[in-house]
């Protein structure tokens, strides 16, 4: 009897964790594959905790993050480590989502080992290399040299079949959503929260190209929306000094703003569950929101999830303070316009994408 194809899935950081586990759960729980999980400690302390809220044990853990290192440095290092780490797992097909150095990594590895790599939410294009960087030019490059797509949405398949990406595309939906609604029902979450004293803002800021004048304008406008009086902000800080610093500069005497360490999944969905509106520049709440009923105001100028925006439940509105500010004002203050957006059906999917994926990579593996 023929030993079970081989199936490794690559984790570095705390997103990836979160929208692999539903990948991982739904390959171990097959008859037809062995799946296996690496971890290449990119953001080690967050991804273990994240992986075993999903009870997903890592079967191999790589330590190629060092302190203080650029994403040269950190590139060549996860390439030597994966590198030596596929030729011990000797894997039949590879998986990575989204758009890490981590990813990056793992698809050239594969591609240097003659290894199928497949691309969890490949097709994502902002058409700016900058924005978001290094993320854009990481996934374009990624999608280059895969072997099997899985795109969350039909547009990010179209993308991908403008640059002559045609073959092994499916549209699965997104996995977050997969992950998002596992965890919501895991804690209980049902129905609408009991409305508060105020409104409540969910807020998430930490991306590069930010960094510097964009981020300074996200903070005044967070410090203006805190006098209003009628609502309580919540930011979970990340820990990118650039980031923390300032937050903690601009923000932490401000009475209405809550600075919290970052939070784990299931806090983060319990506290997307209770708020009113998302204030963010990350790109997973812009797809997981919407699944709750959650406005997002996307403080970017290009996104690479355009789905959200066209159906009305996300929008973008930079970095500028008078434009973030005037936004949230308007979905606070008039209830028309917050209905409009919170009634939107999510277009990131139904919640079986992992299933779907599995489903893919039997038949590509003819399993």
């Amino acid at each position: 009897m023929s030993p079970l194809p081989r199936i490794l899935s690559v984790v570095g950081t705390r997103p990836e964790a979160i929208k692999m586990a539903p990948v991982v759960r739904a390959l171990r729980e097959a008859s037809w594959a062995e799946a296996r999980v690496l971890t290449t400690g990119q953001h080690r302390e967050l991804v273990d905790d994240q992986l075993a809220f999903f009870e997903v044990t890592p079967d191999r853990a790589l330590d190629a993050m060092r302190p203080g290192g650029g994403l040269a440095a950190l590139t060549a290092a996860l390439l030597g480590a994966l590198d030596e780490a596929l030729a011990a797992e000797q894997p039949d097909l590879v998986l990575a989502q989204g758009d890490t150095t981590t990813v990056l990594a793992t698809a050239l590895a594969c591609c240097y080992r003659r290894v199928p790599f497949g691309h969890v939410e490949a097709g994502l294009r902002t058409g700016d290399l900058d924005a978001p960087f290094p993320e854009e030019a990481n996934r374009l490059l990624a999608d280059r040299i895969a072997a099997l797509y899985f795109a969350p949405t039909q547009q990010a398949k179209d993308n991908l079949e403008r640059e002559g990406v045609t073959e092994q595309v499916f549209v699965t939906g997104n996995t977050v959503i997969d992950a998002l609604l596992w965890t919501r029902a895991r804690l209980g979450l049902e129905g609408d929260p009991a409305s508060g004293a105020k409104r409540r803002v969910l807020v998430t800021t930490h991306r590069r190209e930010n960094f510097g004048a964009g981020l300074a304008g996200i903070l005044r406008a967070l410090r203006r929306i805190a006098t209003r009086g009628d609502v309580e902000l919540m930011l979970p800080v990340h820990p990118n000094p650039e980031v923390r610093d300032a937050v903690r500069r601009e923000l932490a005497d401000v009475d209405a703003v809550q600075l919290t360490e970052p939070l784990d999944y299931p806090e983060m969905v319990r506290q997307l569950h209770r708020c009113d509106l998302v204030l963010t520049d990350s790109g997973g709440l812009q797809e997981e929101a919407p699944s709750l009923g959650k406005p997002v105001l996307v403080m970017r100028d290009v996104t690479e999830r355009p789905e959200g925006v066209t159906a009305g439940t996300a929008r973008l509105v930079g970095t500028d303070p008078d434009a973030i500010t005037a936004a949230v004002e308007q979905l606070l203050d008039d209830p028309q316009a917050y209905a409009a957006m919170a009634a939107v059906r999510s277009p990131y999917g139904d919640g079986d994408a992992a299933e779907q994926i599995a489903a893919r990579c039997r038949a590509f593996l003819d399993a």
